[in-house]
């Protein structure tokens, strides 16, 4: 692949979801091993893991603690953490492609919903002074 496979789990191609994700399963944890030892609501797992809702500070720490990364890591893919996944064999050039194409619009989408919010801030600010 390219040089996005030596970033798997950035912030640009992935969310705090899908590293807690990423984590847990490199652990060969499941989801309810996990909110057992955290002493959460499956359910809240399931939200972290799809990105509905993010953990407070204290369960960041022990999520952190729990799946031996590093609480930046969690939050934006940088500092210790586990790396993408080991294929066996490399993907094949149409796979790869298709990858390559779900991540650029993942940051393409990304970009945009930052773009729009800041519209809507000045838009906000513009019917304010009016």
């Amino acid at each position: 692949m390219d040089d996005a496979e030596n970033d798997w789990f950035s912030a640009e191609y992935t969310t705090f979801g899908d590293r807690v994700v990423g984590a847990r399963e490199a652990l060969n944890m499941s989801q309810d091993e996990l909110s057992r030892r955290l002493g959460v609501k499956l359910k809240t797992i399931r939200a972290w893991e799809n990105d509905l809702s993010e953990p407070r500070s204290n369960k960041l720490m022990s999520l952190s603690g729990l799946l031996n990364v590093s609480i930046m890591w969690l939050l934006n893919g940088e500092g210790d953490g586990v790396g993408g996944p080991e294929d066996e064999q490399p993907l094949a050039q149409d796979v790869s492609d298709i990858l390559t194409e779900i991540r650029d619009l993942k940051t393409q989408i990304s970009k945009s919903a930052d773009r729009l919010g800041r519209l809507e801030k000045t838009l906000r600010s513009i019917l304010k002074t009016a």
